[in-house]
């Protein structure tokens, strides 16, 4: 044997490391050959999101028709307002809105005043009274809780029509009509117990951890209710003023049993004094002012729109 080959043999630990044949690279598929899975389209899935979305786009239109003819009906003369239902005006009549601004008694200004003022009760009353019920629902705890909160539940469940006409034999023996008082105490009374409730379920997602570490450091309810409650339940709040200010605002039927004097009219009673039984109605210049009516109603939605949202979505979540 040679001095090479006796150099190549010996123990494996002697020789090194052995070769691994090289692996033969596979030749790539071109992008796009007949090869490639493709995802099947889903027709039925597809169908029915089409279906979906074509019906919600219709509802919405017939929703939202009432409100669009009345926009265009404000800007036309009272003969085309029933004979024309198109939404777009053929003629173009903007003096409704200066003769329904004057129309009545007063400037319309005066009836934007009333409700405004109305609304601005409503709306504190509420803040206050019915955060101050919550909190005493939510977290103190007294005789009959359960009990109570049950009653003021089913209290959501009587119509107006059922309360008005005690509210009337009492607020007219407390000389209280044609005043502004039995739409805005009632409110400081936390009678409505939507918002009670709507607040209530806010609160018990606080964690008591927060109230209780305030107890241990000595302050009381009114501290804890001021400094703590309120600043976290800004949504609540939020939503509780907006829902108030819509739902006063538009409320009717109230309005029109309290208030029988002229110069007390709010903007729902003042609107239907533009119709006329008895002789023609102005029906332009009642379109004209209900689109200046839904002014600030459209604003303050359009602005407080996130804490509406938030307010709703957050209530009730633990």
């Amino acid at each position: 044997m040679t001095e090479p080959d006796l150099l190549g043999a010996g123990t494996p630990e002697t020789r090194g490391p052995a070769r691994k044949p090289a692996a033969r690279s596979r030749p790539s598929a071109p992008a796009g050959s007949a090869g490639e899975a493709r995802r099947p389209i889903e027709w039925g899935h597809l169908l029915r999101r089409i279906a979906k979305h074509a019906l919600l786009i219709t509802a919405g239109l017939v929703m939202i028709y009432p409100l669009l003819w009345m926009v265009a009906s404000s800007v036309k003369p009272n003969a085309l307002i029933f004979r024309d239902p198109s939404l777009i005006p053929t003629q173009l009549d903007l003096g409704n809105y200066t003769e329904g601004w004057n129309a009545l008694g007063h400037p319309f200004t005066h009836y934007l005043m009333n409700s405004l003022v109305i609304v601005a009760g409503a709306v504190l009353g509420n803040l206050v009274s019915c955060s101050m019920a919550a909190y005493a629902f939510a977290r103190l705890n007294f005789r009959g809780r359960k009990l109570w909160f049950a009653i003021m539940l089913m209290s959501i469940m009587l119509p107006i029509h059922v309360v008005i006409v005690p509210q009337y034999i009492l607020f007219s023996s407390l000389d209280w009509i044609n005043t502004y008082l039995p739409l805005v105490v009632p409110k400081l009374l936390a009678t409505d117990a939507f918002f009670i409730f709507l607040m209530v379920q806010f609160f018990r997602g606080i964690p008591r951890d927060l109230t209780e570490a305030a107890h241990i450091d000595g302050a009381g309810h009114g501290r804890i209710f001021l400094q703590i409650m309120l600043p976290l339940s800004t949504p609540a709040l939020a939503t509780t003023a907006i829902f108030t200010f819509i739902w006063t605002w538009n409320d009717f039927f109230s309005q029109l049993i309290f208030l029988t004097d002229p110069e007390m009219y709010t903007v729902p009673v003042a609107l239907r004094t533009f119709v006329d039984s008895t002789s023609d109605s102005s029906w332009g210049s009642l379109m004209a002012m209900s689109v200046v009516s839904l002014v600030p109603i459209f604003l303050l939605f359009l602005f407080g729109q996130r804490y509406l949202v938030r307010g709703i979505a957050t209530t009730g979540l633990k």
